[in-house]
């Protein structure tokens, strides 16, 4: 008896979730994934898992991939130093073959491979090489506000969706590597945070989710309690200015600002260590973690 019980509280729970997987069929999900989460970096790693989850009732999950800690152990390796021009790294030619040999040949691999693992079909993406996102070279500047050249950097020029739509069609999760093609034909490293953004511009998402080892955006970040649950779009460059948001919460939250007015329905800042988060948000009342919307 006790089992029955346990099993219909769990079929109850598939029934409240329906509403929502209704709402989000064949609509399009945009995820930030990595940086400082990443495929085994936790017991409680269900990030995957969610979204797997997302593709098999009918969503279409796209993954835009991050990659700095990966990126800075070959470096470290290669006995190549980093050097920082306001949170962006300075990347020369050298640094930057690391790069993409990190983003596309380690960490792409390795979140296909768990994908995979876990019943999903998943396909690796470079946007450079797919011809996804064409970049121009960043201008860089230093504290003082001059020019400094700090390489292959680029900002995104436009993005191209017909390659990712097409993979969605044939039922495949896309995971995309930031890698942007220049005008040059080169190489360029482009934030994942602004790169995952542009994307979901792009592709006409529903929604944007970045996953982050936070729980969200909080007044107060060593109390939990002061979580923002909701943030307008006007509030945010006032919330920056009182560095409420600081840090690496800024581009994610500068990209939801661009995503939301650019048509993307709602994004999320969401804490990807809380397992079953990303499903605990889009398929709950409650939520978890900080949506910036219109």
């Amino acid at each position: 008896m006790k089992e029955l019980t346990e099993n219909i509280k769990k079929a109850a729970i598939l029934v409240a979730a329906l509403p929502y997987i209704q709402a989000f069929r064949n609509k399009t999900v945009v995820v930030k994934y990595g940086g400082s989460i990443g495929p085994g970096d936790s017991d409680n790693d269900t990030i995957l898992q969610d979204i797997v989850f997302m593709e098999h009732v009918g969503m279409n999950p796209v993954i835009v991939h991050g990659g700095g800690v990966a990126i800075d152990k070959r470096l470290k390796e290669r006995n190549i130093e980093t050097h920082r021009v306001n949170g962006l790294r300075i990347t020369d030619g050298d640094t930057m073959q690391v790069v993409e040999e990190t983003l596309f040949g380690e960490v792409n691999v390795a979140i296909v491979t768990e994908l995979e693992r876990l019943g999903g079909r998943a396909v690796g993406v470079s946007a450079k090489d797919a011809g996804v996102m064409h970049v121009r070279k960043h201008s860089g500047r230093d504290s003082n506000g001059d020019a400094v050249d700090i390489g292959y950097v680029g900002e995104v020029d436009h993005i191209n969706a017909t390659p990712i739509n097409e993979l969605i069609k044939d039922g495949v999760i896309p995971v995309i590597a930031p890698i942007g093609l220049g005008e040059d034909k080169k190489s360029y490293n482009v934030n994942a945070d602004t790169a995952a953004g542009e994307i979901a511009v792009g592709l006409c998402a529903e929604k944007l989710v970045f996953l982050t080892d936070v729980i969200g955006v909080m007044r107060d970040p060593s109390d939990d309690s002061s979580l923002l649950s909701t943030i307008q779009v006007d509030e945010v460059e006032s919330l920056i200015k009182d560095r409420i948001i600081d840090g690496g919460m800024i581009p994610k939250a500068k990209a939801c600002v661009q995503s939301v007015r650019a048509g993307v329905q709602k994004t999320h800042i969401v804490d990807g260590r809380i397992p079953h988060s990303m499903l605990l948000e889009f398929l709950t009342d409650e939520g978890i973690g900080t949506q910036i919307v219109q």
